[in-house]
């Protein structure tokens, strides 16, 4: 599913393929997808405007527009991707990695469109239709991005509280941009069970979580995504990829977590 990688991935498409074209068409029926707008209003808000420039924190995005226009939001959901076509054929997308066997030119699960007058277009293709577009997104209730979290804020978000650390680092109003797979690596690399209340986390241990969250997020957006995170072999394979150990599994902050109970302890440390 996308993570921070990913919606990376697909803002750097959007800023390299789709900024500085005019905007002739909006295709905005899809309710589900662009609620609480009714069709017709992006529509509006968009014809004659070009994207000027294109933004990201945490797993949201959002486009600036032309002439004090309003803020184009858009979220990726758990399978969305941008696709921008070419009247050429060409095409290049960001966002989930998943094809699904999709070709090129194949676009039956396009929830949102633009049209560019050039005829080119920006599309959000998302299977499961679990993403998003509005206008004027309250960026404002997120947390710090994790790209570029300071040490002094990921201390704060972390300084208080018996929630599971696994929790608490998917609580986007903490930490914006870690999800599921994420978190697991990150856990993973710092060697600090999922289970951990937050209050009971020593120094050194938030020291090497904030160091295994900026090494994990720098390799996957390097990589392609969290797909090539080492620790999804607990998963795939059920032993840790660094002793062997049998994984363990179970669920924390409402999503199902992999560590290794060797190098993972739970308990006092």
């Amino acid at each position: 599913m996308p993570e921070l990688p990913e919606v990376e991935n697909a803002r750097a498409v959007i800023a390299r393929a789709a900024l500085r074209r005019r905007v002739v068409g909006v295709d905005d029926h899809d309710t589900w997808v662009c609620r609480p707008h009714p069709p017709g209003q992006i529509r509006d808000a968009l014809i004659d405007r070009e994207l000027t420039v294109a933004h990201r924190r945490g797993k949201s995005m959002w486009c600036e527009t032309s002439e004090d226009g309003p803020i184009l939001g858009i979220h990726l959901g758990m399978s969305g991707k941008i696709v921008v076509a070419d009247p050429d054929g060409a095409e290049v997308d960001g966002g989930d990695y998943w094809e699904r066997g999709r070709a090129k030119g194949d676009y039956r699960f396009a929830r949102f469109a633009l049209t560019f007058a050039d005829g080119g277009r920006l599309m959000l293709v998302d299977p499961r239709r679990l993403g998003r577009i509005r206008l004027d997104p309250p960026i404002e209730v997120l947390g710090p991005d994790a790209t570029d979290i300071t040490a002094a804020q990921f201390r704060a978000a972390l300084r208080r509280g018996t929630a599971p650390i696994k929790a608490r680092l998917l609580d986007q109003h903490a930490v914006a941009g870690i999800g599921n797979l994420l978190a697991d690596d990150i856990l993973w690399r710092a060697r600090v069970h999922p289970g951990t209340p937050v209050d009971d986390l020593t120094p050194d241990e938030v020291t090497a979580l904030l160091r295994a969250t900026r090494y994990a997020i720098r390799t996957s957006v390097r990589d392609g995504g969290v797909h090539t995170l080492q620790s999804l072999r607990l998963r795939a394979e059920g032993r840790c990829p660094r002793d062997g150990t049998p994984a363990a599994h179970g669920t924390f902050g409402g999503r199902t977590t992999w560590w290794c109970p060797l190098e993972q302890r739970e308990g006092p440390r």
